[in-house]
């Protein structure tokens, strides 16, 4: 058994022994982050400059662009390193702000879907109120509340798990978790666990229900809505409800690896699986709206029209002046 005092480091034992493979993972992974980081930007770009895309919905998909890129960079430089590593190793602080990172990431996600969720009920249940309940001051506290409880939640995890003392340092993940680094602890796990218990209840609970709430009365409202209006109401719904079952499917992967023991899986689908949920939304959910959002779509094309138009001109230029000399 090794002292808390003494452990300055954790060991992530998920990383194996990959050898020359190592080099062909850190290309993908490095590519992957390259995507993820170019599309939220591309997102967060198109929304800004196009003055029409300044209404609630398009706020909520800034706001989990935001949070793809903030969940990304907790997970992409770190394994990356550590792919290119022979030690596999992360240090006590490290490991601990990686915890926040990625814990917070995904209860923002969550959190930020349910309110999308609430934004399409408004929009469908109560056209006529829509811009009155959902007032760009609104949809601003609503976002700020999001952000400011998943990192006030997940603050008090990190400050209860930094705490307690570890009799052990090996980590059987490719990053750091809180469950996995609380099952190192030596003492008597009674009050953390109910106090984590609690934590994850305000978590996920509030949410969930504000998500069945909301479809639940879309799909009233639907039953008693002739074809035309179910087919536009399918249509507004549809991205949200691709990411949220994208999101939640993630998040069911990780829980089946935290509680169950999956040693007869292959490691590498493992790994896939236990980081999904942080590798996965942040890539599809600009795919998804840029895709099944017509606003989007054509502000993308105008922008792209507008750069060839650039293009030609300059070369036009270009050509003049050297006809002129």
């Amino acid at each position: 058994m090794e002292n808390s005092t003494h452990i300055i480091s954790f060991i992530l034992t998920d990383y194996g022994e990959t050898g020359s493979l190592k080099y062909l993972y850190f290309i993908i992974l490095l590519m992957l982050y390259i995507i993820i980081i170019s599309f939220n930007v591309l997102i967060l770009a198109v929304v800004y400059m196009e003055r029409s895309l300044h209404r609630p919905m398009f706020f909520f998909i800034c706001s989990l662009a935001v949070n793809g890129l903030y969940g990304s960079t907790g997970l992409f430089p770190a394994v990356l390193v550590n792919l290119l590593s022979d030690i596999h190793e992360i240090p006590r602080v490290g490991c601990f702000l990686q915890i926040f990172c990625l814990h917070s990431y995904g209860c923002c996600e969550y959190t930020n879907l349910a309110v999308m969720g609430y934004d399409r009920y408004v929009s469908i249940c109560h056209p006529l109120h829509y811009h009155k309940i959902m007032s760009h001051s609104r949809v601003f506290k609503l976002i700020l509340f999001t952000w400011l409880f998943s990192l006030g939640t997940f603050t008090i995890t990190v400050m209860l798990t930094v705490q307690l003392e570890f009799c052990g340092r090996i980590i059987e993940k490719i990053v750091c978790a809180n469950y996995s680094l609380v099952k190192l602890a030596c003492r008597d796990m009674t009050l953390y666990n109910i106090s984590g218990t609690l934590s994850i209840f305000f978590s996920i609970i509030p949410q969930m229900l504000l998500i069945c709430y909301s479809y639940a009365n879309i799909l009233k409202i639907c039953m008693k809505s002739s074809k035309e209006s179910q087919a536009k109401a399918l249509n507004t719904c549809s991205p949200h409800l691709i990411v949220l079952v994208n999101f939640l499917f993630g998040c069911l992967f990780e829980l089946i690896q935290i509680r169950f023991n999956m040693s007869h899986v292959h490691r590498v689908v493992r790994i896939i699986l236990s980081v999904y949920f942080l590798i996965f939304p942040p890539l599809m959910n600009p795919i998804i709206y840029g895709i099944r959002t017509k606003a989007i779509r054509q502000t993308i094309k105008k922008m792209l029209k507008l750069n060839e138009k650039r293009s030609s001109n300059a070369v036009q230029k270009k050509d003049t002046s050297v006809c002129n000399t």
